[in-house]
């Protein structure tokens, strides 16, 4: 049997963050610098959702796993004015988890007392936190620690440069800064990075639950969230992974951190199965947490039609490879697509180099594959911004380049994007979109029988960085597991060998006679 990894399981988690969105979305903090008296500052707080909109937003149940894809297709575009009509807190592949509670997950995440929580916030937090069942009495326990008034934290705020937490519009907390004059220890970016760790904990908490795995069997964890933790003598120097994984409480694990934009995750699940391929490790989780930059990222178009704000939860996921089984679905990593420094920046290069370059080299065509992943935003959050349907746009473009190549006919390009596409419901938190949240649905498509093979597509802008102008991306396939057929092919290989030892022996015996 193949050794290729397969994906034992997936989780997805979001966090509601309507009071983050208002003063940690970077769309709003700049709007708070560059114009402070804004109308649209005054009018955005009249369009932040409850958690009970933010529960019954349709394409987050889809994102939890509380409803399926099909069941979005067959919603009437858009989504945001229609509500999902039995929506839960918790799905089969994670939960949306309130804001105060993420408040508290933060503080339990934070070992350097940097978090601090107003006292008679805090306990109704734990009593939260203790019936969420998720966490170990000592972790939760960590809360009581909290003795601030709100005088003090407003005074951590006012004279200690703290980056004020609220809950409602009502200051409940502070995250203070890591040293006093290096800025990649400041409280704003030591909040960013709790954010993401925080949220990343409680994807892989959910992961352990969907997966059944033993904690101590987890080897290794790969993290690929869009911040950087390290100090002015290494500013982006990890390590997310390890610091995660050591809340979840995952004894012989150790870690590293994969960064690439928003392709980030696809580079860390290749990074991954081939770990597990190799040997190296036997469980391997990737995790990526939440950014608190992308919150309201597209607001003001949000708010000048009318719209609530979208972009009003972090999100985070995981993902499980772990040693052939025989059963799950295996990660083909010998059949990579990816945009190399010559590949150029067009839209049909880019899509010819992480899809059809590499079925070509494996002898595929493009109606092999059953499903395509590429960038999965959810188009309620992008066509009112102007950036349009950018999943539909990725499959027009791989019908298209299906034309061109002959796998199919001009006439089939809507047939090709309705059945082998998917549309988008991911939030536009930037590195999450990308391809890995079709890949707990899509383990369970193929052992359902519905799907043979998929493709995931991470793209990335790595421009944005200033050190290149080039884009990025990998490809990698998912297929169902031929391990049965592969071990009967074993034993005919073997019975083979066998005969020719045989014939050999009999030859060299009639030359001696």
């Amino acid at each position: 049997m193949s050794n290729y990894a397969v994906i034992k399981g997936a989780s997805y988690i979001l966090a509601a963050a309507p009071d983050m969105v208002l003063h940690n979305g970077t769309t709003q903090t700049t709007e708070m610098i560059v114009n402070p008296e804004s109308e649209y500052l005054k009018e955005l707080p009249n369009h932040l959702r409850s958690f009970d909109d933010v529960l019954a937003y349709i394409p987050n149940q889809v994102y939890i796993g509380n409803m399926t894809n099909k069941e979005l297709a067959a919603v009437e575009f858009p989504y945001y004015d229609k509500k999902a009509a039995e929506p839960k807190r918790y799905g089969k592949y994670g939960e949306i988890m309130p804001q105060d509670e993420f408040l508290g997950l933060m503080q339990i995440c934070d070992v350097f007392d940097l978090v601090k929580l107003e006292a008679e916030f805090a306990q109704s937090v734990k009593a939260k936190l203790t019936a969420h069942g998720m966490l170990k009495e000592e972790q939760i326990a960590i809360l009581d620690k909290n003795t601030d008034t709100p005088d003090a934290i407003k005074a951590l705020v006012e004279e200690e440069h703290a980056e004020p937490l609220y809950d409602n519009f009502k200051l409940v907390g502070a995250v203070k800064r890591a040293h006093d004059v290096d800025v990649n220890l400041s409280a704003h970016v030591m909040l960013e990075n709790l954010v993401s760790k925080a949220s990343s904990v409680l994807a892989m908490l959910h992961l352990l639950k969907v997966t059944g795995i033993d904690p101590a069997e987890v080897d290794y964890v790969v993290d690929c969230c869009e911040e950087a933790c390290g100090d002015m003598n290494q500013r982006g120097g990890g390590n997310f992974a390890k610091a995660a994984a050591e809340v979840v409480g995952l004894p012989n694990a150790t870690g590293s951190d994969v960064r690439g934009f928003c392709a980030g995750p696809a580079h860390a699940i290749l990074d991954a199965a081939s770990l597990v391929k190799a040997g190296t490790f036997k469980n391997v989780i990737v995790t990526a947490g939440g950014c608190t930059a992308k919150l309201g990222m597209n607001g003001k178009d949000h708010v000048k039609k009318g719209l609530p704000i979208l972009e009003d939860c972090l999100g985070g996921f995981a993902v499980l490879l772990s040693e052939n089984d025989g059963v799950n679905p295996i990660i083909r990593n010998d059949i990579v697509g990816k945009h190399t420094v010559g590949t150029g920046s067009s839209p049909q290069a880019v899509i010819g180099a992480l899809v059809t370059d590499s079925l070509d080299a494996a002898g595929l065509k493009l109606t092999d594959i059953d499903k395509f992943a590429p960038e999965l935003q959810n188009p309620d959050i992008t066509k009112p911004a102007g950036a349009g349907d950018v999943p539909e746009a990725n499959y027009k473009m791989i019908a298209a380049l299906g034309v061109k190549r002959g796998d199919l006919q001009r006439t089939e390009i809507p047939t090709f994007v309705a059945e082998r596409g998917l549309v988008g419901w991911a939030p536009t938190q930037g590195h999450i979109p990308s391809g890995v949240p079709y890949m707990g649905p899509c383990r369970d498509d193929i052992l359902a029988g519905d799907v043979k093979r998929a493709m995931i597509i991470g793209k990335g802008s790595l421009f944005l960085g200033r050190m290149t102008n080039l884009f990025d991306g990998v490809s990698f396939l998912i297929e169902a597991n031929p391990g049965k057929q592969e071990e009967a092919a074993a034993v005919s290989e073997d019975k083979i060998k066998s005969l020719i030892g045989e014939a050999m022996r009999d030859f060299a015996k009639s030359l001696m006679e």
